[in-house]
């Protein structure tokens, strides 16, 4: 590039730590179900958390900084296309917070974590592991939200490694840093760019109506019939 870089900011605290908290939960969860490095209490456990931080970042896409909203990054089928075009001709297509592509990648997995948490609310191996919701309702739904839970997790694994082959991709092909930015939340930008960012207090009250949602809804639900 001609121009100057200048230093940026392009992700703020609360994105960024919901990134990071999302990638260890999904692990965490990976391995207490498939590896039993903890008993299944923490499986479930973990998934609550990811539920209420799923909810978090989905209203944060509505309620929080510029890069973060939906609105910002979720584009439209002629917008990817364009984009893919530019990056396969090699002619200059970075983006300051997520590319057209990257976008719906960004909200697949999203929908995607959200099914995994919502199904194994209601699921059950039939002998010693109920979700809080299992009890609430019908065998067959408990059947049917179980088979979705499995059927989900090959989908969610394989949106992962998408993600993270991407992310490796750009760093390798195109020589676009796209990890460094999301730990420390700056960007080397040709312009001087100022981003809107939403106050930490903001962030924190939806964490917490995030929180206390899924927490009502686990108490109710293990009031109520079997749980783990």
């Amino acid at each position: 590039m001609s121009k100057a870089m200048q230093r940026v900011k392009a992700w703020d605290l609360p994105t960024r730590l919901t990134h990071g908290a999302l990638a260890v939960l999904v692990l965490l969860q990976y391995g207490t179900a498939e590896w039993h490095w903890l008993s299944m209490d923490w499986h479930f456990r973990f998934g609550y958390a990811t539920l209420a931080l799923v909810l978090f970042r989905i209203a944060w896409g509505f309620a929080g900084s510029q890069s973060s909203r939906f609105a910002d990054f979720v584009r439209g089928p002629a917008r990817v296309a364009a984009y893919l075009r530019a990056t396969l001709a090699q002619r200059e297509a970075r983006t300051l917070g997520h590319n057209p592509l990257g976008g719906w990648s960004v909200l697949a997995l999203l929908l995607s974590l959200a099914l995994q948490a919502v199904t194994g609310l209601f699921s059950s191996d039939d002998i010693t592991l109920f979700g809080p919701l299992a009890g609430r309702v019908a065998d067959d739904t408990v059947a049917l939200m179980s088979a979705l839970h499995k059927a989900n997790q090959k989908l969610l694994l394989a949106l992962v490694a998408l993600h993270v082959g991407a992310v490796f991709a750009h760093l390798w092909f195109k020589r676009d840093n796209l990890i460094a930015p999301m730990l420390h939340g700056w960007k080397r930008w040709p312009a001087a760019v100022a981003l809107r960012f939403a106050p930490v207090w903001r962030a924190l009250l939806l964490l917490t109506i995030a929180a206390a949602l899924v927490w009502g809804v686990v108490a109710w639900g293990e009031a109520g019939g079997a749980t783990y």
